[in-house]
């Protein structure tokens, strides 16, 4: 998302955009100073932020969108204008992009722009100002719908608290005219956030932790066919999802995202499943009978097919960027020694036995990477010890690192040592020892079970054939 130029194509897209919403305001008989502000603020986002225009752009739409609703309010006189959900505003920001400082931006800009189109002194800006930050707050890292309708009720509070600090009176014309749409405009902008962020997400190409939920659901036609055509792969991706998210837990990573990629990571594998170790239960290894450069080229290609089944049930490009970044352009170890030891160095060339990449873009794609290498690395332990499991996460983290494979994703080297840490703990509980229990003792027969002592004795001729009366 970070950038540090912006490209002429997206420099015209915000010029276009900034001259739309300054027309706009010239003839709604807006102040032209709208459009300024709005300008102002999406240098802010990218001199401090470095964020990308593509978020600029989106913001200025929820803005726009948030201008014809003030308009709109203005031409009836009769209806309050405490009605006006801005709260939502700041609500939408934080649940589509996560971010609490855009959040806290958008929440004094809607405010800002009520009151200036409505006609709102500095109080009531304030009092819009506050609920939208309550709202967007509450909202953060939501994963049920019911969060939201608390949020609607934190606001209405906010915003009554915030009215009745400004004007301590308590009269029937404040409770009616003032505390009574407030209220009611706390449960609106809950409302309004509800029936548009699906919309919202849809259009920004964002995604949230609502879809996030619902791509978790073991009914997803990819995840039923995982079961079903690839069940050592979607064995693999369980316990990849568990090992990542306890890591991005511990770094303070989006651990939903987390899970959800390493549910989807290896989808490709479903285009040839029996090519793949853990899907070989059955018949042997088929790369036995292949040349290394036709194994390299069905392994590789698990990556371009996993990309077109995602995009095939239209996953997020959020979800589709693990299926590329958790190999990075990481070697084909197995089969590039095997090509070298079957004596054709000649003309070889290590990259043609590296995946295409990218290498991981967010700490989110690289801890996947991560796991999805120490996964497979200790479960091909013959003993595992915590000293072993230990080495062996080290190792294969250190190798990735030398590699090259964490050059593009953020990742602190204290960061990486408290993956290593937690991959340690998950994994050594994973594989704990268990106790053997002695065998049951019968009399003089130590090797007898329970079940041969019940069913075992004779019958009894006096008890009938049964024996057990």
């Amino acid at each position: 998302m970070s950038t540090k130029h912006i490209s002429i194509d997206q420099s015209i897209m915000v010029a276009m955009s900034f001259l739309a919403l300054l027309i706009f305001c010239y003839f709604a008989g807006f102040p032209l100073i709208l459009p300024l502000l709005v300008f102002f603020c999406g240098l802010h986002l990218f001199f401090f932020k470095k964020a990308n225009p593509r978020i600029f752009l989106h913001l200025s739409l929820l803005l726009a969108l948030f201008i014809f609703a003030a308009n709109a309010l203005k031409t009836f006189p009769y209806v309050t204008h405490f009605y006006l959900p801005a709260a939502s505003v700041a609500m939408l920001t934080m649940l589509l992009f996560n971010d609490v400082q855009i959040s806290f931006m958008m929440a004094l800009l809607s405010a800002v722009l009520a009151g200036i189109i409505l006609g709102f002194s500095l109080n009531e800006v304030l009092i819009f100002f506050l609920g939208g930050l309550a709202g967007c707050y509450r909202v953060r890292d939501a994963r049920t719908r019911g969060l939201l309708i608390e949020a609607g009720i934190l606001v209405a509070v906010i915003q009554i608290i915030c009215a009745f600090l400004i004007n301590p009176v308590m009269n029937k014309d404040v409770l009616i005219y003032v505390f009574k749409p407030l209220a009611l405009n706390g449960l609106i902008c809950a409302f309004v956030v509800i029936a548009t962020l699906k919309v919202f997400e849809t259009i920004f190409g964002e995604i949230t932790n609502f879809t996030l939920m619902e791509l978790t659901d073991s009914s997803h036609p990819l995840l039923k066919r995982m079961v079903v055509e690839a069940p050592g792969s979607y064995h693999h991706s369980l316990i990849v999802s568990n090992l990542a998210e306890a890591a991005a837990d511990a770094i303070g990573a989006n651990s939903l995202l987390v899970r959800v990629g390493a549910y989807y990571h290896d989808i490709g594998k479903l285009v040839n499943p029996e090519y793949f170790t853990e899907n070989q239960m059955v018949v042997g290894n088929k790369h036995d009978d292949l040349e290394p450069s036709m194994s390299r080229l069905v392994i590789s290609n698990h990556v371009k097919e996993g990309i077109e089944l995602a995009r095939k049930y239209r996953l997020n490009p959020r979800i589709i960027d693990f299926i590329p970044e958790h190999h990075g352009t990481s070697i084909m170890h197995y089969f590039y020694q095997k090509a070298l030891a079957e004596g054709s160095q000649d003309g070889l060339d290590e990259r043609d036995y590296r995946y295409p990449g990218p290498k991981p873009q967010s700490k989110e794609t690289a801890i996947v990477l991560l796991a999805d290498s120490v996964e497979g690395a200790t479960r091909a332990l013959d003993e595992h010890t915590l000293k072993r499991i230990e080495d062996t996460v080290r190792k294969i983290i250190n190798n990735k690192f030398i590699d090259g494979q964490l050059d593009e994703c953020h990742l602190t080297l204290r960061e990486i040592d408290i993956i290593a840490s937690t991959f340690v703990r998950v994994l050594s509980a994973m594989y704990h020892s268990r106790v053997k229990y002695p065998e049951t003792i019968h009399g003089n027969n130590p090797k007898k079970s329970s079940k041969e002592g019940l069913y075992s004795q004779k019958p009894d001729p006096q008890k009938g054939a049964g024996g057990l009366a």
